[in-house]
């Protein structure tokens, strides 16, 4: 028993795979094991579900889409189970399946199960097969169908989706059904009037919630209980030394779970979703990651050696969350691609370098490290740890190699540290200063959850924002926090330097205008809303990335070079929109003809505000 429940698990890890398949892959490995498949309800499941069981005037299609691993092929499994489906039909390889289904008043109807999308249509630059084509006309001419025969529900990807139906002959219902599936995707909708379809999009939203569900799945699972059972000798398989054993239990512990569901959620208010196949690979990579295994993961066999090797520290979880245990090209994998983006282990704090080299020694820092390093027997100050800092500090050594290695357990340590320091300790040791997000913990508490709460973000923080944008959108260093200016360069709005003031629109509620921070309710996004008048609102998505870019340049005064020109340029854009906006007030207002034209003039003051000269031109 002991093999099986770790032996199934590595087939949720980072190794080869048919990821077209996937679900499929899983299902059959647990029916092999005779080990239940890691499951939980996804947040969609039973909405999905309903569309067939009980269906709201009459029965109506289904699209799942998203990124590939969110989970579409699973819910469609689900739908054919729920509808009486055989277990041994969908075992097969073949991506399209049907199901004959009685309706209200028991009558027969087919649901056509597509549920690869991306298996079942031919590689791009290969003719459709007619009979694919023709399924694909039916389904068209269903969505308006007021009594359909034949219904379906249709897994793919986004891209794959929009493609398919771009690929079928130009007829008038194809058309008029590709625009309804644009429209749907575009303005993150799931249904449209007279048109019998739904549409789930399981790339928006629910990352942090299906994170959860994940979580708990993966750390109840019976199979642990099994390992558990095997009453192991010390240096045996989940025995006392056994790093799965240890990084399970870490896992376990609620301030890990924390902090790791605090990235997911940052995650997902930088715009960058994690599909749950990558979830379930983060957490089985963390457990299981080691260097110097076969695919990087460890089995039971492999624990033994491990420990008579002296490399357990290699298995360090905190680490495997990071992808630390693979080689480089294997960080492509998204989850560890967007983990890359925080710079953990990489950024830090003086303190926190003083804490990890001369904690030992010095008494200033000497019960950090006895709390956060020197307790943490497996990944904390280990001989190979001390031998290499000493080392690196005495520089005995002049080969580049050896101060690399210590510069390597030092990236370890510091990620350890982001998953140690307690809350009651993060604001001393500026725990987010081990990021590149260093206002995060502040976007998370005094933007997120204020919102949610339905509570006005703190004054200091908006005016800070509006700070940022005024120098942002003027190009200098003015302290003006109380009202946003407008300004170009005379001819070019989007130049690095702008005098020109075209208009103030002020914070405060005054003359129909007004700024604040908002939560959209459809898609839990804050929001930056400029009020220019009752009739004229202008709106921009305030996530991770621009709350910590604004908060840069306003506190620091320059812009940060860790972040893209992009970001920059989503602020310009911004602006540009506010001058448009502005204009359309304008046209609404009375003005008196003149010969002269008024300009002002920005001037930045001694004491950081900007005053606007006026300058009168004849014409």
């Amino acid at each position: 028993m002991k093999n099986s429940w770790i032996s199934f698990l590595r087939k949720y890890g980072p190794i080869p795979r048919n990821d077209n398949m996937y679900d499929e892959t899983i299902q059959k490995t647990a029916r092999r094991y005779k080990i239940n498949p890691i499951e939980f309800e996804h947040p969609l499941e039973q909405k999905v579900i309903e569309c067939f069981s009980k269906p709201v005037n009459g029965f109506s299609s289904v699209i799942l889409t998203g990124t590939a691993g969110d989970g579409k092929t699973h819910l469609c499994r689900k739908v054919w189970k729920e509808m009486g489906g055989v277990e041994d039909l969908w075992a097969s390889d073949n991506p399209y399946l049907k199901l004959k289904v009685n309706d209200q008043n028991n009558e027969s109807v087919t649901i056509h199960f597509i549920r690869d999308l991306s298996a079942w249509t031919p590689q791009q630059g290969d003719e459709m097969d007619l009979g694919k084509e023709k399924l694909l006309h039916m389904f068209c001419h269903s969505l308006y169908d007021p009594s359909p025969r034949d219904i379906f529900i249709i897994a793919g990807n986004d891209g794959q989706l929009i493609e398919t139906f771009r690929r079928l002959n130009e007829k008038d219902i194809v058309k008029k059904v590709r625009v309804v599936i644009e429209e749907l995707l575009v303005e993150d909708r799931q249904s449209m009037e007279n048109v019998r379809l739904t549409l789930f999009n399981m790339s928006r939203g629910h990352s942090s919630l299906v994170f959860q569900k994940a979580l708990e799945s993966f750390l109840f699972h019976p199979g642990w209980n099994d390992c558990y059972s095997l009453f192991p000798e010390e240096n045996e398989f989940f025995g006392p030394k056994c790093p799965i054993r240890h990084n399970y239990e870490i896992l376990k512990t609620p301030l890990v779970q924390t902090r790791l569901k605090t990235l997911i959620k940052l995650c997902e208010h930088n715009d960058h979703h994690i599909p749950l196949r990558q979830m379930l690979l983060l957490l089985t990579n963390a457990v299981l990651g080691h260097p110097e295994v076969r695919d990087y993961l460890m089995v039971p066999k492999d624990i033994p050696k491990i420990i008579e090797n002296d490399t357990v520290s290699k298995a360090n979880l905190y680490n495997n969350f990071f992808g630390g245990n693979l080689p480089k090209r294997r960080h492509l994998i998204t989850v560890f691609e967007y983990f890359d983006r925080f710079q953990i282990g990489f950024e830090t704090s003086n303190r926190i370098d003083n804490i990890l080299i001369f904690g030992d020694g010095d008494p200033n820092f000497q019960e950090y490290y006895n709390d956060l390093i020197q307790k943490d027997i497996f990944y904390g100050a280990n001989s190979a740890y001390h031998a290499a800092k000493i080392e690196y500090l005495e520089g005995s050594n002049e080969d580049e190699s050896s101060h690399n290695a210590f510069l390597e357990l030092l990236v370890a340590q510091r990620r350890g540290l982001f998953f140690k320091i307690p809350e009651g300790l993060a604001d001393e040791l500026n725990l987010w200063e081990l990021t590149v997000f260093k206002y995060a913990g502040e976007f998370l508490k005094d933007i997120v959850k204020t919102l949610v709460e339905k509570k006005q973000i703190n004054t200091a923080i908006l005016q800070r924002l509006v700070k940022g944008l005024n120098r942002i959108f003027t190009g200098m260093l003015i302290d003006n926090d109380r009202e946003i200016y407008l300004a170009t360069s005379g001819n070019y709005s989007q130049a690095k330097i702008c005098r020109i003031l075209i208009d103030i629109i002020s914070v405060k509620p005054s003359k129909g205008e007004k700024i604040t921070v908002v939560l959209d309710e459809n898609t839990k996004k804050a929001y930056l809303l400029v009020q220019l008048s009752p009739d004229i609102i202008e709106r921009f998505e305030l996530n991770l990335i621009r709350f910590e870019f604004l908060s840069r340049i306003a506190i620091e005064g320059a812009l940060p070079a860790s972040f893209s020109r992009e970001c920059y340029e989503d602020f310009l854009a911004f602006k540009t929109q506010l001058l448009a906006a502005q204009k359309k007030r304008e046209k609404t207002e009375d003005k008196i003809e003149t010969d002269t034209i008024d300009l002002r003039i920005l001037k930045l003051s001694a004491n950081g505000k900007a005053d606007d000269i006026p300058v009168e031109v004849m014409l």
